[in-house]
């Protein structure tokens, strides 16, 4: 079971991401699309979803099907720091917690400890 599912199609990204968790021993998975997620989501029940909203396709979509489903699985988006408004829009379809791509990079390791101490 993944404990973590994450929506980034940023490559370079990815692998920051999958190498952090890979240090800490949490299993994480990447999707590429909204569509990955979702599959990937009832696949593993995770514990947490992680989303870049500058992904391509829908990513408010994507969350907002992660709500609509029930899910309680909590969710925490990034993006970039200037894009007010896509923050607006991504905490009104219920993310947890929304950040900037930066507080995002600093915090992986303790947002992923956390996880790992859940399981």
């Amino acid at each position: 079971m993944a404990a973590v599912v994450a929506l980034v199609d940023d490559l370079f990204f990815q692998a920051k991401i999958l190498e952090t968790a890979k240090q800490l021993g949490v299993e994480l998975r990447t999707c590429a699309t909204p569509e990955a997620l979702a599959a990937e989501i009832a696949r593993e029940s995770p514990k947490l979803i992680v989303v870049d909203l500058n992904a391509r396709g829908n990513p408010i979509e994507a969350i907002e099907r992660v709500q609509a489903s029930g899910s309680a699985i909590p969710l925490i988006a990034f993006l970039s720091h200037v894009q007010v408004e896509l923050a607006a829009r991504a905490r009104a379809a219920g993310c947890r917690d929304v950040m900037p791509r930066s507080q995002f990079t600093r915090d992986l390791a303790t947002i992923l400890r956390q996880v790992k101490s859940e399981l």
